[in-house]
């Protein structure tokens, strides 16, 4: 009995001197594992076949492509208009609508500087004849006094006049680089401002702007082209470009504008169902009782 068990227990096998080994149960459990493992990794290390895609995606067309990228394009533009916008209300759209309201005579008159002043403070600075940046208080400042006549610029150079017999129509009044008396670099320069018109230029006749609405208002630069176009150009850039850009995006994404856009063009009567249709509904409504 004890035999017939040890033959069962363990399996000759050739070694590698050519006499019979014997594999126990556990070293032939091992050895299937091992080959198992192996035809694993080889089906592993085959190069996978690209998976097919699945049948309910569809990918999208050059068209949808096209539009996706507009609408992002349009929505940038609008947003950055408004933006823009509100940044040139008060940089553009106020000074020249203040300057449109003071009603600046078209034609430069003549003006002499009869007092110039520099101080620092804001104490010292009420007031300024020139101010680099019109969001910040003015810590130095310039002030020029000016006499002015309506003489034209244009008849003074043709026939100058001596000063102490002129009869100025304002004198002593503020002057201003422009509307504002501010700005920013480098159309507005105060430091070449207070060159050009102040210490040394004092009594030297020049041409200014006097404004007919407020008389007491004289400016240095002014044109009504340049200030039209400005305002122009500021209201309606920005505004367009935001009306094009909601107008194509609610086209496009709106429902009730889709809906408002495809109107049906039948008439009022053709919308309800005539005698010959009523007949047919009704026909049809009791087949169907007959067939319950």
């Amino acid at each position: 009995m004890s035999t017939h068990q040890s033959t069962h227990s363990s399996l000759p096998s050739i070694g590698p001197s050519g006499s019979p080994t014997s594999l126990t149960a556990s070293e032939r459990g091992f050895s299937g594992t091992a080959s198992l493992q192996n035809s694993k990794l080889s089906i592993n290390s085959k190069p996978q076949s690209p998976q097919p895609s699945q049948p309910g995606e569809v990918e999208p067309t050059f068209l949808e492509k096209a539009k996706f990228y507009t609408s992002l394009c349009l929505g940038t533009t609008a947003i950055l208009s408004v933006f823009a916008f509100l940044f040139l209300i008060p940089f553009v759209v106020d000074p020249a609508i203040s300057t449109i309201v003071a009603d600046y005579d078209h034609v430069p008159v003549t003006c002499i500087v009869v007092d110039h002043s520099y101080a620092e403070g804001l104490r010292n600075c009420t007031w300024s004849s020139c101010r680099e940046g019109c969001t910040t208080a003015p810590l130095k400042c310039h002030q020029l006094l000016v006499n002015y006549t309506k003489i034209p610029w244009h008849e003074w150079q043709k026939e100058p006049k001596d000063i102490t017999e002129v009869t100025w129509d304002v004198g002593e009044t503020r002057f201003l680089v422009n509307s504002e008396g501010c700005g920013y670099p480098p159309r507005v320069n105060c430091s070449e401002f207070a060159k050009k018109f102040g210490f040394s230029h004092m009594g030297e006749p020049f041409p200014c702007f006097y404004s007919r609405a407020y008389p007491e208002l004289v400016i240095a630069r002014y044109s009504w082209e340049d200030n039209l176009k400005h305002l122009i150009l500021s209201l309606i850039i920005p505004n367009v470009l935001f009306a094009i850009s909601i107008g194509v995006l609610s086209y496009w994404y709106c429902p009730c504008c889709d809906k408002a856009c495809h109107k049906t063009t039948r008439i009022y009567a053709e919308k309800f169902p005539t005698k010959e249709d009523k007949l047919l509904c009704r026909s049809d409504d009791e087949d169907d009782e007959l067939d319950y």
